[in-house]
């Protein structure tokens, strides 16, 4: 793969990440009490929903601007094998399994990211002259 088709899949491995998180972020202010109600019927307090929205909001930014990737990605990752396990556990609903398998592959696509970096179209890469997109 050259250089310039690098740089493309790169960026559009971001903004495909991050597009998930900011649609779910922008989804949940949207739907903030129904939400809110959903986490409490899975034991989680609806209290840490604000922490929610702003992660994934936060979260997709820095991953779709390339800026502290490394962190961002860990922190996504983590957060959708916490989904995972929460919310989609229920094995005997196929649908629940294959969400389950949906969040933890999203969350190996940040470990890839965290282990590779931004790439040279990101702002990690011009912050620290890195073509791999530097650490964060």
């Amino acid at each position: 793969m050259n250089a310039t088709s690098r740089n493309i899949a790169d960026l559009a491995g971001r903004l495909l990440l991050a597009a998930l998180f900011l649609v779910a972020g922008l989804g949940k202010l949207g739907a903030y009490a129904g939400t809110q109600a959903y986490m409490a019927s899975k034991g989680v307090p609806g209290a840490l929903l604000p922490l929610v929205i702003a992660l994934e909001l936060g979260g997709g930014a820095l991953i779709l601007a390339g800026l502290w990737t490394r962190a961002a990605a860990l922190a996504l990752a983590a957060f959708s094998v916490l989904a995972a396990a929460i919310f989609h556990a229920n094995f005997a609903d196929q649908m629940q399994q294959i969400l389950f398998l949906s969040d933890v592959a999203i969350a190996g696509g940040f470990l890839l990211l965290a282990a590779n970096g931004a790439g040279a179209w990101s702002v990690d890469a011009r912050r620290t002259g890195k073509s791999n997109g530097g650490a964060s």
